[in-house]
């Protein structure tokens, strides 16, 4: 992303771009083969989805979330991974409460 803020950590790195325009928030999910193969690729973005759903209405209209996975994010335990997660996504709000 061009514009918006980034958080990283071991596993994951994340872009929040907040518009003020009207469209739902968007998501997009980068796995690339470094991560390991199709299987564990397949398990991550499922993983993904699964934790973005439960967070829904952290996110506002105009949101737009680009989470790109990194080497190992498939070795850890759901509970290892929604903290990562979770930490990040604070980063990102913590850092973007003065700008709005």
């Amino acid at each position: 992303m061009k514009h918006g803020r980034k958080a990283t950590n071991q596993h994951l790195v994340i872009y929040l771009n907040r518009a003020d325009n009207a469209h739902p928030p968007r998501f997009g999910f980068v796995v690339a083969k470094t991560v390991g193969s199709a299987v564990q690729r397949n398990l991550v973005k499922r993983r993904s989805r699964a934790a973005i759903r439960e967070r829904l209405s952290n996110f506002q209209l105009g949101d737009s979330l680009v989470i790109r996975a990194l080497p190992g994010l498939a070795d850890l335990s759901w509970n290892e991974f929604t903290q990562e997660l979770d930490e990040s996504l604070n980063k990102l709000v913590a850092s973007g409460s003065e700008s709005r």
